[in-house]
């Protein structure tokens, strides 16, 4: 997979217990990467880190994004080749509660970490993973592209925003040639929808609010159940990111810059309809519709336009709604079926062994030399 691009590579992930993270690290190992996580400790209970026990599989580091000095001594210890930057504050509603704490998380903690890769002689390739909520909210029916403005009314969309026009300045100033910088670095800025897939616990999240209801037998109520979200299973998303990595390290001028990855016309649903899905695949449950009108502000139309990834990496998303909520609750109801001694990271590699699997059925093998050469590898 990826052409063994990160194979024997040491990989540091920033916010590696996190979600995506955690996921994200064990893909990586996977595919036999020394993986060096860099993050404060996991952000709920229960969480995917623990639940996978992946303190045990890499090199596990706590640290704050927003330390400089640790921040920069890790770099200097282990030496990274590829660097996935994940750590962030991510929940909107949060972000109205603690904006001083957004912002310096999202905002300085970037400062923090292009500092660190621009002063690490061994870094090649960083991808800075930001959101769909960087674009300004302009509520409109087609989706945003990577050029469009950038900005929103929230801290969370706010800070996402001033993240990336850093990562834009760093790029332009220090990581490309461009810029007079002798060490050019593949640099990249992602954006993808909202990802789904088991060990996700946030509070304020649509899919472990579900979950924790539809495992206690409760209702589950809706804060805005019309408004429409660019869902996909958070492999596709790390599919996307890591084979943007591999084509980095070995084209870094070509593949650097801003890239989305969303899903398709398919994957844009409303919270209603996801949430009626998730009753249907887990057997049970009962939903209460309602809207808040006392909720902060968020956007009621969100959607990405994915052709830069569409036709330059020969990316697109593999699995449909129903599949992404079928491995969901699949790993879900394993996790509540198994007992303290639980461990689901034999159930992440088999999603991640599947996925591959599937992509190779529809001829999108992530193949890196192919979309080099300009081959076609989607059909």
């Amino acid at each position: 997979m990826f052409h063994d691009v990160y194979k024997n590579k040491t990989v540091l992930i920033t916010g590696h217990t996190g979600f995506k993270g955690s996921w994200l690290a064990l893909w990586l190992r996977e595919l036999g990467a020394d993986v060096v996580g860099y993050s404060l400790d996991p952000p709920s209970q229960p969480n995917n880190f623990e639940a996978t026990n992946l303190r045990e599989k890499i090199t596990d580091i706590r640290g704050d994004i927003r330390d400089l000095d640790r921040l920069l001594d890790t770099f200097t210890r282990y030496q990274p080749e590829f660097v996935f930057h994940l750590a962030a504050q991510p929940l909107v509603r949060f972000s109205y509660r603690e904006p001083k704490m957004t912002f310096d998380a999202n905002v300085g903690g970037t400062v923090n970490l292009l500092e660190a890769v621009r002063n690490t002689s061994s870094v090649k390739v960083l991808v800075n993973v930001t959101s769909d909520k960087c674009y300004a909210d302009r509520d409109r029916v087609w989706g945003y592209r990577e050029s469009d403005p950038l900005g929103g009314p929230d801290p969370y969309s706010a800070s996402k925003g001033c993240a990336e026009l850093v990562f834009n300045a760093y790029l332009k100033s220090y990581f490309s040639k461009g810029g007079g910088h002798d060490r050019p670095i593949g640099a990249a800025s992602v954006r993808a929808g909202n990802v789904i897939g088991g060990g996700d616990w946030a509070v304020d999240r649509l899919v472990p609010d579900c979950i924790r209801s539809l495992s206690r037998h409760q209702p589950i109520f809706l804060r805005n159940p019309h408004s429409v979200r660019p869902w996909q299973h958070v492999l596709e998303a790390l599919g996307g990111y890591l084979l943007l990595g591999a084509c980095l390290s070995k084209n870094p001028e070509k593949y650097s810059g801003a890239w989305n990855f969303g899903p398709d016309d398919a994957g844009h649903l409303t919270v209603l309809a996801l949430t009626d899905l998730l009753i249907k695949f887990w057997g049970e449950g009962v939903r209460v519709d309602i809207s808040d009108p006392g909720s902060p502000h968020e956007a009621k139309l969100l959607r990405l336009n994915c052709d830069k990834a569409h036709a330059e990496l020969s990316w697109h998303n593999v699995l449909s709604v129903d599949t992404c909520i079928r491995m969901t609750v699949q790993w879900y109801r394993n996790y509540y079926r198994q007992g303290q001694d639980r461990d689901l990271s034999a159930l992440c590699i088999e999603q991640i062994r599947d996925y591959m699997n599937q992509a190779a059925g529809m001829h999108l093998d992530l193949d890196v030399e192919a979309i080099l050469s300009g081959a076609v590898v989607y059909s």
